[in-house]
């Protein structure tokens, strides 16, 4: 953020993308297949700061939940692209109300209004949108994994709504440092790329 930039508290949300057990434990899924983010499991700690200040300051703390419903059989509805891309998810991962579809114990406490998302963005084909408005947030700075993909989603869904945007850089993670630098580098085109402690200090 430029220097002297300010943010009204109020009028902001922090939103929080996929900041749960399954991508992030040892014991969730993606650990149990194999596929792990070191660079991600800095964040809950990093993230949980700003989601205190920002409360402290009257501001909302909003976090997305990457949900897979079961289908009549009780087999989870995975898209043919996750599939691909992660086929050991099989049925109980991220399913609604489980242990690895919840939020990291991190974040106990700090977490205003979840929403259950099936797709990259958190706008998509959930409330979140209505939720921010009916809140008065017209300020999303968003964080979490992965910054290319969920993260980059939501804060092009967020622009597309004319919300201001900021994308708090080092409160998100890739599978890999130059996957998470050039996605930074693209979402300055439609957003406000800070940090952390620039954040906190936008809020006094």
């Amino acid at each position: 953020m430029s220097t002297g930039a300010t943010l009204v508290a109020l009028k902001t949300a922090l939103v929080i993308i996929d900041l749960q057990n399954d991508f992030l434990d040892a014991k969730g899924a993606y650990a149990r297949g194999g596929d792990t983010n070191p660079p991600a499991l800095l964040l809950p700690e990093r993230v949980a700061a700003v989601a205190r200040a920002l409360k402290a300051a009257g501001g909302l703390v909003v976090a997305s939940q990457f949900t897979l419903w079961p289908d009549a059989s009780g087999a989870p509805m995975i898209s043919p692209h996750l599939m691909a891309l992660r086929p050991y998810l099989k049925q109980g991962d991220f399913a609604a109300g489980s242990w690895g579809q919840a939020n990291v114990d991190a974040l106990g406490g700090l977490i205003d209004v979840t929403v259950s998302k099936v797709a990259y963005s958190a706008f998509f084909n959930t409330q979140l949108d209505w939720v921010l408005r009916r809140a008065g947030i017209d300020t999303v700075a968003v964080c979490g994994i992965v910054t290319n993909g969920g993260v980059a989603s939501t804060v092009r869904d967020a622009h597309m709504r004319d919300y201001r945007t900021l994308v708090l850089g080092d409160g998100c993670a890739a599978f890999g440092d130059e996957r998470h630098q050039i996605s930074l580098a693209d979402m300055r085109n439609v957003a406000e790329v800070t940090d952390c402690r620039a954040f906190v200090g936008a809020l006094a």
